[in-house]
């Protein structure tokens, strides 16, 4: 007989196994694992029988186990960058001036050394409608950080950033610089000087300036992203950064193989980078703890139209979908999330795929024509309800009254049949599954506002979602997401069981312990 390597025993097992998506009511004790693998689950009074002489024993002391929790649309490489930045949240500061002095404070080290390069001054997380003035600070503002070094501030949802004068002379950005076609340089309204602000700007920037950061400080920043995933119990991630490609894939081998990146990663590709021979070149190289995922599409209404048109969407959804690609689709307004839902429906109109798994990432504005839509699409969806709990007063403010009843509507989705899963967007929001389930489960906002009472979901569903869910949307659901013999032995162990307590406790119920390929890799 072949003994199990390690038994994890005394535990409250959540399996989340299968009733369709739903999590079931079994309460078992132990679980078994070899080789990365579970062998075997069972009651407390089966485990003795199961030791061998090597067997390891974790005692879980009763807690509850729940399958690794899965974040289902993140940005790996933009955290690691965040977590190495000045923290610009709107915790520490609420005007451009207090902004302004946190940056100079906090960079002198930065400033005290010759520039090389490489020494920008980089700071992370403003919200200008969390600042009193309600407008985007500007270069002249950053202008007093430095202008001996580039100093360059990015937007909490990463769609924006500012920089000072230094920055804007290196990337030559002056009056008579053209917008990209999908990109916005802010300019002031009387002079037509850029401000400093890009919107939707980041890759133009990289592509013009190349890294900025040493190999030293990615691995740095990489160590800190990948423990802020294991601290919440995340085991696996789903990178849906659209400018990734073969750099990026090696970069997370490299990580990976240093053991500075942890959990499991499926990298999605972006659509200029998604060609069958690069796609095919990636994907030898595969292993367990990194595979190639969707192809991502970004379609946004940034520049006031949708960029790609509808018809340039089409052909683009068209070509991957007859390919046997899976495509993510970024959609967040409700004309764009119409614009991907019309462009599925017709790529399965030509050429249909029944489990093609397509993708719809956010789908933030979706009233009930366009559930329909999406559920005639076969879409899975791929949503963020700790937004509802960390910016849920910017939506009440600023979205489009007719969209308030339906933004993340979740309930609705679910009733319709359409498949969900779940993730924190990082670095927009922290990751934390706990107050992801708890938002979507309660619908409050941080300030105690109920965002769309009508769109609450069990706690189950909510839990599926973060983890049978998640696995799902990358068709991975066979090896991941649940707690049965055969899968990859990812838990967490929590400090209660979130089907037992009020909804109202459910954010603040911490992880305790971490567990990934069957060994413990992260303890409160």
């Amino acid at each position: 007989m072949s003994y199990p390597g390690i038994i994890y025993q005394n535990a409250n097992l959540l399996q989340c196994v299968t009733s369709g998506l739903a999590l079931t009511d079994s309460r078992l004790s132990f679980v078994a694992v070899r080789g990365g693998r579970i062998v075997a689950i069972g009651p407390a009074e089966a485990a003795s029988s199961m030791k061998g002489r090597g067997t390891r024993v974790v005692d879980c002391h009763g807690y509850t186990l729940l399958p690794g929790l899965v974040d289902a649309h993140c940005h790996f490489l933009a955290l690691a960058s965040r977590l190495s930045a000045i923290d610009c949240g709107r915790e520490r500061a609420s005007t451009i001036p207090q902004l302004v002095n946190i940056i100079a404070q906090e960079s002198s080290k930065a400033r005290s050394k010759e520039w090389d390069g490489r020494g920008w001054i980089r700071a992370f997380g403003y919200d200008e409608f969390y600042l009193k003035e309600k407008h985007h600070p500007t270069r002249w503002d950053l202008d007093q950080v430095s202008l001996s070094y580039p100093v360059r501030l990015d937007h909490r949802t990463g769609h924006a950033m500012v920089l000072n004068s230094v920055a804007m002379s290196l990337l030559q950005i002056t009056k008579d610089t053209s917008d990209p076609i999908d990109g916005v340089i802010q300019r002031d309204e009387d002079s037509r000087e850029p401000t400093g602000v890009l919107l939707e700007m980041a890759r133009w920037v990289r592509n013009r300036l190349g890294h900025t950061r040493s190999e030293d400080e990615v691995r740095q920043g990489a160590r800190l992203a990948s423990r802020c995933f294991l601290s919440k119990g995340v085991t696996s991630i789903q990178d849906a950064t659209p400018s990734n490609g073969p750099e990026q894939w090696d970069l997370f081998s490299e990580l990976k193989g240093s053991g500075c990146l942890v959990p499991r990663v499926t990298m999605m590709v972006g659509a200029d980078c998604a060609n069958t021979a690069k796609r095919a070149a990636m994907r030898s190289r595969e292993e367990t703890g990194l595979r190639l995922g969707a192809t991502k599409i970004m379609v946004t209404l940034t520049t006031g139209a949708l960029q790609p048109s509808e018809e340039e969407l089409r052909e683009l959804v068209l070509r991957e979908h007859s390919q046997g690609s899976q495509v993510a689709v970024h959609a967040v307004e409700a004309e764009a999330v119409e614009a991907v839902a019309d462009a599925l429906l017709h790529a399965q109109s030509v050429a249909l795929r029944p489990d093609a798994r397509h993708r719809i990432e956010h789908c933030s504005e979706c009233p009930p024509h366009l559930v329909d839509k999406i559920a005639a699409s076969g879409a899975v969806v791929v949503t963020q309800p700790g937004f509802i709990c960390d910016v849920g007063e910017r939506y009440a403010s600023l979205a489009d009254e007719r969209f308030l009843p339906h933004l993340y509507p979740i309930a609705d989705l679910a009733a319709a049949g359409v498949l969900i899963g779940a993730g924190s967007d990082a670095p927009v929001t922290l990751p934390d599954p706990m107050a992801s389930i708890y938002a979507a489960v309660t619908r409050m906002t941080s300030s105690g506002i109920c965002l769309g009472p009508g769109q609450g979901v069990p706690v189950e569903e909510a839990i599926v979602m973060h983890t049978r869910g998640g696995a799902f949307a990358s068709f991975e659901e066979h090896r991941k997401g649940t707690i049965k013999e055969g899968n990859l032995a990812d838990f967490v162990l929590l400090e209660q069981d979130p089907t037992a307590v009020e909804p109202g406790a459910l954010r603040d119920i911490r992880p305790l312990m971490t567990v990934v390929n069957g060994e413990v890799v992260w303890q409160a």
